[in-house]
């Protein structure tokens, strides 16, 4: 029996009979069992879902439906498929970890109720590198990312963007490499390492490691980088994240005026993570 068995089992051990509780004792203890479910809900769905994704090949993914606590009503998931006898990203026969299935195909698709950002759907779903690079702040640092995506091997960038009806602003680039390697070598850790980014992105001021977000939503195969904004801080409050998944690196951004909520990114983040892993 696995742990999360173990701890669904039914204790079937006979308790000695208690008299029952007083109507204002009840009224009490119905809102505690409330909230204990609703933690116990959240925290089973999210390891199930977790688990479910990274265990399936190609076939249909959950989207996480709960918004009771400020997360997204994402709609199911699906991997796209993947060309005959190709292997995954992170498997053994796979050393350049390449993605086969087509890049726009694994970008997330947008929640309910938001408006998509169509300036980043690129001609024929490709985005210009010059919109990607626009994101940051200062010249010297657009022009020094372009030469090292040069040198890097880009090939090519795929993105999606939207805004929910709280005015959060999401967008995710997706920048394709020849070889997983070479996202390590110019990008993972080096302009993007553990404590603030090399690059500042457009409108941002202290920008640090984002330790309260949870070790346990990582999902096999993508390795994090994850930023948070810290006060003071302008108008607007940026979350930011960097996958390096196989020969791929995801580019995270979420923007809000006053808070961005921290529920929402790490969700968009994970379900992105599962797509790529």
């Amino acid at each position: 029996m696995t742990e999360q068995q173990q701890a669904l089992a039914v204790d079937t051990t006979e308790e000695p009979v208690q008299e029952p509780p007083a109507p204002e004792d009840r009224r009490v203890l119905r809102a505690v069992l409330r909230w204990t479910a609703a933690v116990a809900v959240f925290a089973v769905a999210g390891a199930g879902t977790a688990y479910g994704i990274t265990r399936m090949e190609r076939t249909d993914v959950p989207g996480l439906a709960t918004r009771s606590d400020g997360r997204w009503d994402y709609p199911p998931l699906t991997k796209p498929p993947l060309p005959s006898g190709s292997p995954g990203p992170a498997a053994e026969s796979n050393p350049a970890g390449t993605h086969h299935a087509d890049l726009r195909a694994l970008l997330l698709p947008l929640p309910k109720g938001a408006k998509e950002n169509e300036a980043l759907r690129g001609a024929d779903g490709w985005l210009p590198t010059a919109e990607f690079l626009t994101e940051f702040a200062e010249r010297t640092d657009r022009e020094e990312l372009r030469q090292r995506l040069v040198d890097g091997g880009l090939r090519h960038i795929a993105a999606r963007g939207w805004t929910t009806r709280d005015g959060t602003r999401t967008r995710i680039y997706l920048l394709r490499f020849d070889t997983a390697a070479m996202v390590k070598r110019h990008f993972h850790g080096v302009i993007f390492p553990y404590h603030s980014p090399v690059h500042r992105v457009r409108g941002t001021e202290h920008v640090v490691n984002d330790e309260d977000f949870p070790a346990a939503a990582e999902v096999t195969g993508v390795q994090p980088v994850i930023y948070d904004e810290t006060a003071p801080r302008g108008a607007e409050h940026d979350r930011q994240a960097y996958l390096a998944a196989g020969d791929v690196l995801a580019v995270v951004l979420q923007s809000r005026k006053g808070t961005a909520h921290a529920v929402p990114f790490q969700q968009t983040v994970v379900l992105q993570s599962q797509l790529l892993g």
